[in-house]
């Protein structure tokens, strides 16, 4: 039998001493994997499904608990763009959609006959291509949570990166791990920062950008401040007065509208487009919860919304996107209405704290809208009654008192990478170099903020909707960061691009699609044993159009 050692004597002496305690520290535990893809995006889903595919170990670390963030979070009337364009698990994604609306049983509330077949510039349901576009969220999750049974994913959940510099560990450009708040740490040869806020990206040193750059940056005409740019239908069409007392600049603003000037036309600024919850509701008696009252509902707040309406304005439903079994994607729509214009500023680099009493704020402005709608006697009549036929979807977000989980991050940080996707890349005018996937959706921007025009009457700003000459390759530099920055971090969600190109690249399908791609050229790039900056584009582009990705026209 060995001796027991010199410490370990001395050790059980101080433990018989009077007044001496022990404390016993436990180790961190230590998970590693080959590629770590931190987010629980539909982008984190499929980046790792895809490594798997390629025979390399993937850990999910996901901060969310429910997966696919805005694709199973309420954004069910998909923004495809040209649906040609989507291909690889993306389109995957969708024809396992159609899979589930083939069966009898996932027509519940009504038949399918009954719904239609109506899209965003392509049938709901495509039956030659074995697709469907158009969804409910929890057919959604169901189906990224079925890539994650089969493909045997190994995921932690409500994982949230520490922010703090202990929560990462880097050395000669290269990431080592990464460790939660849990105090879990995540070893990786590769990373993927898959989050809507590039939190992964901004501890690892990477150059990033938030707000909108001006025009003179890029050579662009769209990006910084539009004002007196209506292209679609959420501005005031009529002269409305922001004022307490109409006219009365003396009584004070209104509630949501800024007392600061737009900004000069083209300049940039700190703004970001606004965010919302993409709301599922219903209009079926027995699946539908009225609009819940919230607390501190105060509707005043909403004054301005009256005086919209009584302008005569009447296009509250034209959002009321329709989806399955009598249910809609909600989406904001006209000068007022569930976008917190101007309320998102410091989001992408608030702490946790803060964006959680951001995200509950637009969750009070918004239950407090649908209530004002629903129950208000300046809502007008035919407004009203037609709003009380509608309530949140009872079958849906059933934990969360049916409200969307996910609150709509439609822009963050954006990285400033090896390439930088700009307007005339995205309007199909140009040739990007070494082209991982496409894109074809509108430059598509919400407002910015709510101000006091100089006539004295309110308007928004920041509104654009550009569509492209053509769908558009996205270039490989647009995920990378550069080399001297970051050897190891792909970053398909918070892309390198201006403010306006991310305007079209934002869209569900496109962060399926890079998110697939960066998986690919991380899991070559360990293959390689080069980084992904110095692996050679003719290998990526091998694996991507063996796997039906669309690089080209």
């Amino acid at each position: 039998m060995n001796k027991p050692s010199f410490a370990i004597l001395l050790l059980s002496l101080i433990i018989l001493l009077p007044g001496y305690t022990v404390v016993k520290t436990n180790p961190a535990i230590v998970r590693k994997a080959d590629v770590i893809v931190y987010g629980g995006t539909s982008a984190a889903v499929i980046a790792a499904v895809q490594v798997q595919k390629m025979g390399k170990s993937v850990i999910i670390v996901s901060p969310d608990t429910h997966l696919g963030g805005l694709s199973s979070g309420g954004l069910g009337f998909t923004d495809t763009g040209n649906k040609e364009v989507i291909g690889g698990l993306s389109r995957e994604f969708y024809q396992r959609l159609y899979q589930h609306y083939q069966k009898p049983g996932s027509w519940k509330w009504q038949k399918q006959e009954e719904y239609g077949n109506k899209g965003q510039g392509t049938p709901a349901i495509d039956g030659n291509a074995r697709t469907m576009w158009i969804f409910e969220p929890h057919a959604a999750e169901a189906v990224f949570e079925d890539f994650i049974k089969e493909y045997h994913i190994p995921i932690y959940r409500d994982e949230w990166l520490d922010r703090s510099k202990k929560g990462l560990t880097k050395s000669n450009g290269t990431v080592r791990s990464i460790r939660t708040l849990k105090g879990t740490v995540y070893e990786g040869k590769m990373f993927i920062d898959a989050t809507y806020e590039g939190d992964l990206m901004a501890a690892a040193g990477i150059n990033y950008h938030v707000g909108r750059e001006a025009n003179s940056v890029y050579g662009e005409k769209w990006n910084g401040v539009e004002t007196d740019v209506f292209q679609h239908g959420h501005y005031f069409k009529s002269n409305v007065s922001p004022y307490v007392v109409p006219d009365d600049p003396k009584s004070g603003l209104l509630p949501e509208v800024s007392p600061n000037p737009p900004g000069e036309k083209g300049s940039g600024d700190n703004k970001i487009q606004a965010y919302c919850f993409r709301m599922c509701l219903s209009n079926h008696p027995d699946n539908r919860v009225p609009f819940p009252k919230p607390e501190g509902y105060n509707p005043d707040r909403y004054e301005l919304l009256a005086r919209v309406f009584a302008t005569g304005w009447r296009e509250t439903f034209d959002k009321f996107d329709p989806i399955p079994n009598r249910k809609t994607d909600t989406n904001n729509h006209g000068p007022f209405s569930t976008d917190y214009i101007g309320k998102n500023y410091d989001y992408p680099e608030a702490s946790y704290e803060r964006r959680k009493q951001i995200i509950n704020d637009h969750e009070l402005y918004q239950k407090g809208l649908m209530y004002f709608l629903s129950n208000d006697p300046r809502v007008p009549e035919d407004v009203q009654s037609k709003m009380k036929q509608w309530g949140l979807a009872k079958d849906e977000f059933t934990e969360n008192g049916n409200w969307p989980r996910q609150l709509y991050i439609r822009e963050a940080r954006r990285m400033l990478g090896q390439f930088v996707m700009t307007e005339e890349d995205v309007l199909g005018r140009t040739s990007v170099p070494k082209p991982i996937g496409m894109g074809s959706y509108s430059l598509d921007a919400h407002n910015a903020q709510r101000y006091v025009k100089k006539d004295g009457y309110v308007q928004n700003e920041g509104d654009i909707g550009v569509h492209p000459d053509k769908p558009y390759s996205i270039a490989y530099g647009s995920i990378l960061p550069k080399e001297s920055e970051c050897n190891n971090v792909l970053v398909p969600v918070c892309v390198s691009s201006s403010h306006i190109a991310f305007g079209s690249i934002r869209m569900e399908p496109v962060f399926m699609i890079l998110g697939q791609s960066a998986a690919t050229a991380a899991v070559l790039a360990i293959e390689n044993k080069v980084s992904p900056q110095k692996l050679p584009y003719e290998k990526l582009e091998a694996v991507l159009l063996k796997d039906k990705q669309r690089l080209t026209l």
